[in-house]
């Protein structure tokens, strides 16, 4: 099988678990990366062995890249994506897809046009735990599911992420960044949502960053941390 192409943009933090995982399989090759830190990206290329380092323009133009992987901070999602779109490639974005609704609806019908493939994150359902219980319920080993909860209760990304002020920007917080983890699987396991009704609040205007290599410092909080959600199908 003749491996495909990947460029990535981006990479930060969360970069290091997909180059890791990438290294496991013979389906995709990382070509190229860049990074709005020339040092990060040149880090990641040495350390996973990634031949070319380059801006994100210059990706996009690489003939040889056929993938863009969007590893970028939200607010960099949609204009990344469609740059990658717009030059013919197809493109996996971190979650969210967009922070706007009407820009996510764009890259879609974008894709379409341009004949590429447009995918998002998570895919965690697609992993052998929800599988697993996807099988037990289409055998109809615990019956029909008539109600479902999930929660992900911590006191914020600056306990443990080493660059964490994005979470408390636009486009960031638990719905739109954690969020998609739990309402994937609930859609997958129990069924598409179809009415939500739901609270939020700003607890910490200011949050003090306890990882390292920002311990100490205050990262304001622009969107809701604490969030609470009620979906029905």
């Amino acid at each position: 099988m003749k491996p495909v192409k990947v460029g990535l943009v981006g990479c930060g933090f969360i970069s290091g678990i997909y180059l890791e995982n990438s290294k496991l399989f013979q389906s995709f090759d990382v070509v190229a990366c860049s990074d709005l830190i020339p040092e990060r990206s040149k880090g990641r290329a040495k350390e996973f062995n990634i031949p070319k380092v380059c801006c994100t323009a210059e990706l996009m133009e690489d003939p040889e890249v056929e993938i863009v992987l969007n590893l970028t901070t939200p607010d960099g999602h949609y204009y990344v994506a469609k740059q990658a779109v717009t030059h013919g490639k197809s493109v996996y974005n971190e979650k969210p897809l967009a922070i706007e609704l009407e820009d996510g609806k764009e890259l879609v019908e974008s894709a379409k046009e341009a004949g590429v493939l447009l995918g998002g994150a998570p895919d965690t359902f697609l992993g052998g735990g929800i599988q697993t219980c996807r099988k037990l319920i289409d055998d109809d080993v615990i019956g029909e599911p008539i109600a479902s909860t999930a929660f992900m209760v911590c006191h914020g990304h600056e306990s443990w992420h080493p660059d964490p002020e994005f979470y408390y920007r636009r486009g960031g917080g638990p719905m739109l960044d954690m969020g998609p983890y739990y309402l994937t699987a609930l859609v997958n396991l129990v069924g598409p949502i179809s009415r939500v009704c739901g609270a939020a609040r700003i607890t910490f205007p200011r949050r003090v960053i306890t990882s390292q290599p920002m311990h100490g410092e205050r990262s304001p909080s622009r969107c809701p941390p604490t969030s609470q959600a009620s979906p029905s199908t």
